[in-house]
C-alpha cells in the first residue's frame, strides 16, 4: 500500500507537469429542460461561436451527437440516472449503450469522456450498489470497442458526500457510503480516469449560516484579519473553490488512494432567483463566473496539489425554466437562446466572452479602483457629453448594476463619438481598448457592427489533460497513455 500510494503521488505530480504545458481549460454543461431549445445545429453554432472547446451532456441524445461531428470540440456524455440500474445489472445492456451511443460516433464526434449518472449517491442511493459495476461494464465494453483510451468513464458526485468539507486537512467522505466510494476510486485508479466533483460555492455560502463572507465564495480577495486558514496545514485558501476541490483531494487521500485527478464537472453561479433567493443576482453571478475563469486558466491546483490544475465545466450554457423548485434552479445559463452573454464575461484582462470583430471598443480595466471608475464615469457622462442613458435604472444597460459595467458603457460611448476628433481611451490609467464586442443580452454597445444581436466570443482557455482525444487535432500523447507509461515504467524499476 505504500509503494501504490508512492507511485501515485508520483504519478499526481508529473500529470501536473503535463497539464500544466497543455494547460487547463474551462468547459461547459448543456442541459435541456428548456421550453424552447434551440435545434442540435444551432446549439453547436452557439458553442462554436463562442470558441468552447469542451462540452458535457446530460445524455447522449443523437441529434446533439451528430450536430456535433467534426466540430472537434470534446463531447462528454451521460449515462442517465434511469439507466443506471439496467446498466450496472447487465454486461450486455453496458455494450448495447457503447454500441450506439459512443463507438457510432467516433471518432467523427470527439467522444472523450462518459459521465455515469448524475450525483447517484445523493440522487438515487438505491442504485449505488450496482454503480461501479455499471462503470466496470461500460470500461470493458470499450475496451472491446479499443475505445478504453479515447473515451475515459467516472460519475459525477456533489460535495454532499463529504459532510465537514472544512478545514480540507480534515474532510472525509461519508463513512455510510465507504465501501462504494473505495470501489469507485479503485475503479478510477484501475482505469487512469478522474473524480467528477460538483462544486458549488453558492449552496456553501447560502447554506452556510453566515461563517464565511461571500466574497471568500466569489474568488474576491479578503482582507488579511478575514483570511481562510486551514489550522492543521496553514494553507491559505483563497477562494471556496479551492476549499471545495482540496476537501476532495484530502477525502481520497483519507481512503489510501492517491494519483487520481479531479474534474469539476459542475460549478456556477444562477443570476436570478425568488424574493428568498437574494444573492442569485446578475452581478453576483458576472463576478463569480469571471473570477472562476480566471482562476481555472492561471494553471495552478488547490494548496495541497498546486501543479494540477482544476478543469472546469461551467454550469450551464441556456437557462432551464422547465427544472422544478425555486426560482434559482431555472437561471443558471451563461447565455440567452439566441446566444447573447446574459451578462459581460472576460476570459482575462479586458477580453469579453463577446465576440470578435474589427471594431475596437473602448472598456473599463479589470484591476481598477472603484473611486478612480466613478471619477471616470462621471467626466465621460458629464463634460464627455457620452449617452449614458443606457445604464439608467430600467433601460438596457443597467444591469448588472456596478461601476465598472456602467464605465465600460460611458467610456465606449465617449471614444465611438471622439475618437476621430483626437479622443482616447485612457480616463485617467482605467481604460483599455479591446477587439471583443463587449455587448450583451439586449445592451448594445456604440460600435457593434450588428445593432440587435451581439456576436459571440470564447470560454477558450488552451486544452489540457482528461479528457484528450488522440482523434482530434493535437498531436500530443494522450495522458491516459502518458500515465500508464509512466506506472508501468515506474512498477519496472521497483521490481528490480
Amino acid at each position: 500500500m505504500i509503494l501504490e500510494r508512492c507511485l501515485g503521488s508520483m504519478l499526481l505530480v508529473l500529470i501536473g507537469m503535463f497539464a500544466n504545458v497543455l494547460g487547463a481549460f474551462v468547459g461547459i454543461n448543456i442541459g435541456t429542460d428548456v421550453s424552447s431549445m434551440p435545434s442540435a445545429s444551432e446549439v453547436v453554432a452557439v458553442v462554436k461561436a463562442h470558441q468552447i472547446t469542451h462540452i458535457r451532456l446530460y445524455d447522449a441524445d443523437s441529434h446533439m451527437l451528430k450536430a456535433f461531428a467534426d466540430s472537434g470540440i470534446e463531447v462528454t456524455v451521460g449515462v442517465t440516472n434511469e439507466e443506471v440500474l439496467g446498466i450496472g445489472e447487465s454486461a450486455s445492456a453496458a455494450a448495447v449503450w457503447i454500441n450506439k451511443n459512443v463507438a457510432s460516433y467516433v471518432p467523427s464526434t470527439n467522444i472523450t469522456a462518459i459521465a455515469v449518472g448524475s450525483e447517484v449517491l445523493t440522487s438515487i442511493p438505491h442504485a449505488a450498489s450496482v454503480l461501479v459495476t455499471a462503470m466496470n461494464n461500460l470500461h470493458k465494453a470499450l475496451v472491446a470497442s479499443n475505445l478504453n483510451f479515447q473515451v475515459k468513464v467516472s460519475t459525477p458526485q456533489s460535495m454532499d458526500i463529504i459532510p465537514k468539507p472544512f478545514p480540507p486537512s480534515t474532510a472525509a467522505f461519508n463513512s455510510s457510503w465507504n465501501s462504494t466510494i473505495y470501489q469507485l476510486l479503485q475503479f478510477l485508479k484501475n482505469t487512469n480516469s478522474y473524480y467528477m466533483l460538483n462544486a458549488y460555492p453558492y449552496y456553501g455560502y447560502t447554506n452556510g449560516n453566515g461563517i464565511f463572507p461571500i466574497d471568500y465564495a466569489l474568488f474576491k480577495p479578503l482582507p488579511s484579519v478575514k483570511q481562510i486558514v486551514d489550522p492543521n496545514t496553514l494553507f491559505h485558501y483563497n477562494s471556496m473553490f479551492d476549499a471545495m476541490v482540496d476537501a476532495t483531494y484530502y477525502s481520497i487521500d483519507a481512503l489510501n488512494f492517491s494519483g487520481i485527478p479531479i474534474v469539476v464537472t459542475e460549478t456556477g453561479w444562477p443570476w436570478q432567483g425568488g424574493s428568498n433567493e437574494p444573492d442569485a443576482t446578475v452581478e453576483n453571478a458576472q463576478t463569480f463566473i469571471n473570477n472562476l475563469i480566471r482562476r481555472v486558466s492561471n494553471n495552478s491546483g488547490p494548496p495541497s496539489q498546486p501543479t494540477i490544475p482544476i478543469n472546469t465545466y461551467i454550469y450551464e450554457l441556456f437557462n432551464e425554466d422547465k427544472r422544478p423548485g425555486p426560482a434559482s434552479e431555472k437561471n443558471w445559463g451563461v447565455l440567452f437562446l439566441n446566444g447573447t452573454a446574459v451578462y459581460p464575461l472576460s476570459l482575462s484582462g479586458s477580453s469579453q466572452i463577446t465576440g470578435n470583430s474589427t471594431t475596437v471598443f473602448c472598456v473599463a480595466k479589470d484591476d481598477t479602483s472603484e473611486d478612480k471608475l466613478q471619477d471616470g464615469l462621471n467626466w465621460a457622462c458629464g463634460q464627455g457629453q457620452a449617452n449614458c442613458s443606457a445604464i439608467q435604472s430600467g433601460q438596457p444597460c443597467y444591469l448588472p448594476n456596478n461601476i465598472k459595467n456602467h464605465a465600460s458603457y460611458a467610456y465606449n460611448d465617449y471614444y465611438q463619438k471622439m475618437h476621430s476628433l483626437g479622443g482616447t481611451c485612457d480616463f485617467d490609467g482605467t481604460a483599455t481598448t479591446t477587439t471583443n464586442n463587449p455587448s450583451y443580452g439586449s445592451c448594445i454597445f456604440t460600435g457593434s457592427l450588428n445593432s440587435t444581436t451581439a456576436t459571440g466570443g470564447g470560454i477558450s482557455p488552451p486544452e489540457a489533460f482528461g479528457p484528450i482525444s488522440p482523434f482530434g487535432k493535437s498531436t500530443k500523447l494522450p495522458v491516459s497513455k502518458i500515465q500508464f507509461l509512466i506506472s508501468a515504467a515506474c512498477l519496472a524499476v521497483v521490481l528490480l
